[in-house]
């Protein structure tokens, strides 16, 4: 299982230092920047884009309540094409049939067209301890293999990296020998990678949707090497996650209107492939021979919970690109290939509460629900966030410091005289603490467990009353107000 990465560090540390890093931080902001200015414009130019939403939903809540039967469909419609279908319940299982394929062809070298379902189960990892070269052909996930580092968002996973760190990386691992302008780098990188395409004997890709009545597969890219991938080497394995699948061509209409709009504000992208089965006679390209490894590893867990929604989600990056805090800490700050929104609720449904990592992952957001509004399938995110900590706190693996503090405030709020006593106690407390000011900001971040609060944001001191205090007070002076009227009018008319 690769889902989580750098667990030797907690969450807590990791966001630290992502918020450290001024160029990642402006990197992501900038990028969500665009992103969402791009989005919208799109948006408002669709005449019915919540329709869109609304019934792009309707589809992937159909195929979950239906989900066995349309993965038998499409199963079955890939056989008939003379696709290998294979079946892994878990991640081990699909790194099993992929080594099995490899043995039996012996083959020691692979290209690969970028596949979060690759990455969720290690198989880059597992392959090279095999013996065998797999070879990253997007161009971003390119700079990460070769940096041997982890990716900072789903759609622009080299966010984090400067111009001039890529062209630095690939003078001292590749030769080159340019500049660090991006299209010079990009010339230099297809050079590179072109003759491996050719001398590959295995493509790896991953599959955008999967269509049940045809058994076709499609896939998204920007760089057209998905589709070289697709198309030199002799044997593919594609990995299909039992989420992908959508009924119909038809259907899948939809998903392309709402992809590339919600991932970074494109109208269209710029390759869409949908491959149906293996090179026929008299074609001229294509691979001979196609295996499906069709991929659970825990995803049917979520079906008939609170979490079925997670089954509609497209892994267009949306709510990343809206997130406040995962504009502060990045992905990195999540520890886990899916981060954001969507990892905080996704990964612990995969790996369970019981990984520490896991499990703070699902506090690290505001509920503010802007991913909720910007989801392209109307996953209400950030109230699956909540119900993560509900079942949390639920199962008791909450944080045991937590549970004494807030009975002491469950005894608080329950008790008036007991609120009023500690409200008049605070007040000169924290009036000694801010030495007479009028709030605790970053000078009090020493103050434990407040601090965390307080190292960021400014506490206000307690009011010198309560309101009701104040309201009974303006109500009694605004009766003195209308008494002493009423008996001037009356000496008035006296007179």
């Amino acid at each position: 299982m690769a889902i989580l990465y750098n667990t030797e560090e907690s969450l807590r540390e990791r966001a630290a230092k992502c918020i450290e890093d001024d160029f990642k931080h402006q990197a992501i902001e900038t990028a969500q920047e665009t992103f969402y200015q791009k989005r919208q414009v799109l948006v408002d130019e669709e005449p019915d884009w919540q329709g869109l939403r609304t019934t792009a939903a309707r589809i992937r809540d159909h195929v979950a309540k239906n989900l066995d039967y349309y993965v038998k469909q499409f199963a079955q419609n890939a056989s008939d094409h003379g696709v290998h279908v294979h079946f892994a319940t878990t991640g081990n299982q699909a790194l099993w049939e992929a080594l099995d394929i490899f043995e039996n062809h012996g083959a020691f070298k692979a290209v690969k067209s970028k596949s979060m379902m690759t990455e969720e189960i290690g198989l880059n990892h597992v392959l090279e301890e095999a013996g065998v070269q797999v070879i990253e052909t997007d161009c971003a996930e390119n700079i990460l293999q070769t940096a041997g580092d982890m990716p900072s968002h789903i759609v622009v996973p080299a966010l984090h990296h400067t111009r001039d760190d890529i062209a630095e990386l690939y003078r001292k691992k590749c030769g080159y020998d340019g500049d660090n302008v991006p299209e010079n780098i990009t010339h230099f990188l297809r050079k590179m990678l072109r003759p491996e395409f050719l001398d590959a004997q295995v493509g790896i890709r991953g599959c955008n949707m999967a269509v049940a009545e045809t058994g076709s597969v499609t896939l998204v890219t920007n760089e057209g090497n998905g589709r070289m991938v697709d198309t030199f080497p002799p044997v593919q394995i594609v990995f299909v996650g039992i989420d992908r699948i959508v009924p119909t061509l038809e259907s899948l209409d939809i998903f392309m209107a709402l992809l590339p709009k919600s991932a970074v504000g494109s109208k269209m992208t710029a390759y869409f492939s949908v491959d149906t089965g293996a090179r026929r006679d008299g074609e001229l390209d294509g691979p001979a021979e196609v295996h499906y490894i069709i991929m659970d590893n825990g995803r049917h867990d979520l079906l008939d919970t609170e979490f079925e929604p997670m089954m509609r989600c497209v892994r267009c990056g949306a709510c990343l690109n809206i997130c406040p805090v995962y504009r502060h800490i990045s992905g990195h700050g999540y520890g886990s290939i899916y981060p954001g929104p969507m990892g905080i609720v996704l990964t612990p449904q995969l790996v369970g509460y019981g990984d520490a990592n896991a499990k703070a992952m699902t506090f690290a957001c505001t509920l503010c629900g802007a991913c909720s509004e910007h989801c392209p399938v109307r996953i209400p995110i950030h109230d699956l966030v909540r119900d993560h900590r509900i079942e949390i706190v639920d199962e008791g693996k909450n944080n045991k410091v937590e549970v004494p503090i807030f009975k002491a405030m469950q005894a608080m709020w329950s008790s008036s005289p007991l609120y009023m006593a500690l409200m008049r106690l605070g007040r000169p407390v924290m009036n000694i603490l801010t030495r007479g000011g009028s709030s605790l900001d970053e000078r009090s971040a020493w103050i434990p467990v407040l601090g965390s609060w307080t190292s960021s944001r400014d506490f206000d001191v307690i009011a010198p009353y309560r309101f009701r205090t104040w309201l009974a007070e303006h109500n009694a002076a605004r009766a003195e107000e209308r008494a002493q009227a009423r008996e001037d009018k009356d000496q008035k008319g006296g007179a």
